[in-house]
């Protein structure tokens, strides 16, 4: 688990982003920067921080879990007979500062309008991206949770190599895999598991159906794992469970490539769009630079996309503390796809490969 001084000193770091924007306070809506600023895991709440204020707007059902995750938070529950946006507003007018912002892509435009409507003071503003480039940049016991929920991923897929068979179809693929991410102490799947099979591989984000293993050579498995800390990892290996065409080896062996030789360009100081290009340019080589219709990746950690991205039009750069995904793929209507995702951590001296499932076209083959 994330200790408590980690949060405290997310929060300060947020005051100082703040005071940089000349803003005395600011109402976090967005539940993962509410749990990435207090530990709190809950939802239904809403957090006011400024320079004296560090203050959790929940309700009676969370109150003994305030106490245990974030008991350095001051918590106002409110009454049942009392809405958050009610008890927001009156929290809000009882702050001696001039303005405050609120998170304008967590809140509804309705919910907007009746604070501004019922608080005459503090001026509230839109505000947006305060919390999410401190996210980027990951703490050292931020790394350590998504190691585990590497491991946890990746005991998990050989958990499903060892007992997948050609009758399963891709939904029980599935949920073989999160009963394996589970069983080695995941809390479940990061994200909604993909398990394509032959040409629905086709689609990059296809949704494990009806279809049987055995109906295709091979299967295309993106996954990851959630700690009990809320952290995630992200993952994709190609399963081969049949005879290997010159097609799908000459493609994978692209792919292969494009991964490997993007993972060697990234390090501190690098911008994200100059490794998206080297990945493009193999594929472009191989004369199959448009079947490639993504980025190269993104950052991820509570949520499994989060700043960074990995993109031609991308002006990020690599920082040390950055974890992201490296996952080319090529995707061929009617016949299939190959994607291969690793996670990247960014240090000092360069990166380090989280991920060490084995990626050769023979190691993919079960028989």
């Amino acid at each position: 688990m994330i200790p408590q001084h980690r949060f405290a000193a997310r929060r300060e770091k947020l005051k100082k982003v703040l005071k940089k924007e000349k803003l005395p306070a600011v109402l976090i809506c967005n539940e993962t920067n509410i749990r990435y600023l207090t530990g709190f895991s809950g939802d239904s709440s809403w957090l006011l921080i400024g320079e004296n204020v560090e203050r959790i707007i929940s309700d009676g059902r969370f109150t003994t879990q305030l106490q245990e995750e974030c008991p350095d938070v001051e918590a106002v529950i409110r009454s049942v007979d009392r809405t958050l946006l009610q008890t927001t507003a009156d929290n809000l007018r009882s702050l001696d500062v001039p303005v405050c912002g609120f998170e304008s892509t967590a809140i509804s435009y309705d919910a907007a309008a009746q604070l501004e409507e019922v608080v005459e003071s503090p001026d509230l503003i839109p505000v947006k991206g305060l919390v999410e480039p401190l996210r980027a940049i990951k703490d050292p016991d931020e790394v350590r949770e998504i190691r585990e929920a590497v491991r946890q991923a990746e005991k998990a897929f050989d958990y499903l190599r060892a007992t997948l068979t050609r009758d399963m179809t891709e939904l029980q693929a599935a949920f073989l895999l999160e009963e394996g991410m589970r069983r080695f102490g995941a809390v479940g799947a990061g994200f909604e598991i993909i398990t394509a099979v032959g040409e629905r591989a086709a689609l990059p984000h296809a949704r494990p159906g009806q279809t049987t293993i055995g109906e295709s050579p091979f299967l295309l498995v993106d996954w990851g794992a959630r700690t009990h800390a809320g952290y995630v990892s992200d993952l994709t290996r190609m399963i081969i469970t049949g005879s290997i065409s010159s097609k799908l080896q000459r493609m994978y062996e692209v792919v292969k490539t494009a991964q490997e030789e993007s993972i060697k360009a990234i390090g501190p100081g690098v911008r994200a769009s100059d490794v998206d290009r080297i990945a493009r340019k193999v594929m472009e080589d191989h004369g199959v630079g448009p079947k490639f219709n993504h980025g190269l990746g993104h950052g991820f950690g509570l949520q499994v996309h989060e700043a960074i991205r990995l993109g031609p039009t991308s002006e990020d750069v690599f920082k040390p503390g950055m974890v992201v995904t490296v996952e080319p793929g090529l995707y061929f209507p009617g016949w299939g796809g190959i994607r291969i995702e690793d996670d990247v951590l960014v240090t000092k001296d360069g990166i380090e490969v989280l991920s060490s499932l084995p990626k050769d076209l023979e190691s993919s083959v079960i028989r």
